[in-house]
């Protein structure tokens, strides 16, 4: 599916990304880190990019990076994401915002 929705929707289309970053949580299953980690570094700069740094998808990707570091034990990488994302939620979403809530969950069980 990701490279159909590549070849007609386009590499930077949202519907793309989505199945990108669908595709680095299976990988993360399956416990095929590498492959989930390229994915989802893929997903994070296109949307960086296309998006922006405060966007919510964007965000969304960093925890799901995060989340493939936990996996492996890369506590210290799972963290400084976690820390980004929490602090970059704080910025525009305030602290009480349930966003930026969850970000510090994340952060807490990290």
């Amino acid at each position: 599916m990701v490279e159909t929705r590549k070849r007609v929707l386009g590499e930077e289309h949202p519907s793309t990304l989505t199945s990108m970053g669908n595709l680095a949580s299976t990988y993360n299953n399956q416990a095929r880190w590498k492959e989930a980690e390229d994915l989802d570094m893929q997903v994070i700069e296109t949307r960086k990019r296309v998006l922006g740094e405060e966007h919510p998808d964007t965000l969304n990707s960093k925890n799901s990076l995060s989340v493939t570091y936990k996996n492996q034990g890369r506590w210290e990488e799972a963290e400084d994401l976690d820390v980004q994302v929490m602090e970059i939620c704080k910025r525009p979403l305030g602290e009480e915002h349930p966003d930026t809530l969850s970000s510090m969950n994340n952060l807490a069980i990290t």
